[in-house]
């Protein structure tokens, strides 16, 4: 935990620092929904996924949270305040804390990340933590694919591996899970867009034994940003 609150004021520093510097660049910010949905499950599950961000072109803090809540049970959710700085014109490295909560039971991870866009336009995501004398990697590819100017297909894969059980959080070690969906979207706007879809996600090794989860279901929900 020491370890993390350092890193936490190192952080902080390196934010402060960059912004003085860069005080001559416009401030931006912006709101991204990725998700808000309800989930044709076993546990019929509402859940969330978007960022917020502050900063400039080359700067930037972000808040990521993403979660859901069974209809009968409690919340899970991870989140994560990262500054990210762009290390080239599509690639920002990013440094920060994550916190998770999963039915009452917490853990705090410190967070490297690149976060940008591979050939062909696909969104890519990776995130190693580190806490509790665990190692985890986490990541996720999104392309869009467009069938007209305002209906789109995406697909989208995301996994998780870790170091170590943590039984507290059902998670094991090794590969932990892999979730793919397809979403079908029409933007009644730029900023708004309705959408349905099927989803995959299954478990593997200890985090199945811990929860075991191999479910397709329908999603349905809606994704903005402003």
């Amino acid at each position: 935990m020491k370890k993390i609150l350092s890193a936490t004021l190192l952080l902080s520093s390196i934010t402060i620092s960059s912004f003085a510097a860069s005080a001559q660049s416009p401030l931006y910010e912006k709101l991204t929904i990725d998700s808000l949905e309800t989930q044709n499950n076993k546990d019929k599950s509402i859940s969330w996924s978007g960022n917020f961000w502050v900063g400039t072109e080359l700067n930037k803090v972000y808040l990521y949270s993403e979660g859901e809540k069974p209809k009968h049970s409690s919340s899970s959710s991870e989140n994560q305040l990262v500054f990210s700085h762009a290390i080239s014109p599509y690639w920002d490295a990013q440094l920060g804390v994550e916190y998770d909560i999963d039915k009452g039971a917490h853990q705090t991870w410190g967070v490297v990340g690149f976060q940008g866009m591979l050939p062909y336009f696909i969104e890519t995501r990776a995130t190693i933590l580190a806490g509790s004398g665990t190692l985890g990697l986490r990541l996720e590819a999104e392309y869009k694919a467009l069938i007209t100017q305002k209906l789109s297909l995406t697909p989208k894969i995301s996994t998780a591996l870790y170091s170590k059980d943590i039984p507290s959080m059902e998670l094991g070690k090794g590969l932990s899970n892999i979730t793919a969906s397809l979403k079908l979207s029409y933007e009644i706007t730029r900023e708004f867009a309705p959408y349905i879809g099927v989803q995959w996600t299954k478990n593997y090794g200890n985090t199945n034994i811990f929860n075991p989860t191999d479910e397709t279901y329908f999603v349905a929900g809606v994704k903005f940003w402003f």
